[in-house]
């Protein structure tokens, strides 16, 4: 059920997603392989780079702190680190976005 949902969402991706994914695919960020709609257990996430450990999510406002924090819980019990941008701050500074995201795979993150 996750893997189609997983096909499903990749083919309906928001339009924050594909800019952020056009920033990440083909190893374009840093030489770090990305996937898309990854299925990691029970839940699906936006973006992984399997070899940093690196989830990111990008959050529309369906999310919050209170219905994401066990999933991110679960996720960072796994050994991921998970980092979160709201839709329109990928849509109006993707680049500071995919710094941070690079800063965050190289280890000179805090965040």
């Amino acid at each position: 059920m996750t893997t189609q949902r997983s096909r499903t969402l990749r083919q309906t991706a928001t339009e924050a997603e594909k800019l952020l994914w056009h920033g990440l695919r083909d190893r374009r960020l840093g030489g770090l392989k990305f996937r898309r709609q990854q299925t990691i257990e029970r839940y699906v996430v936006d973006f992984l780079c399997f070899d940093k450990r690196l989830i990111i999510e990008v959050d529309g406002g369906q999310h919050n702190a209170q219905a994401d924090g066990p999933r991110t819980a679960f996720l960072e019990a796994q050994g991921y680190r998970v980092l979160r941008f709201w839709n329109p701050e990928v849509l109006t500074n993707p680049s500071g976005v995919l710094e941070t995201i690079l800063a965050a795979a190289e280890g000179r993150l805090e965040r």
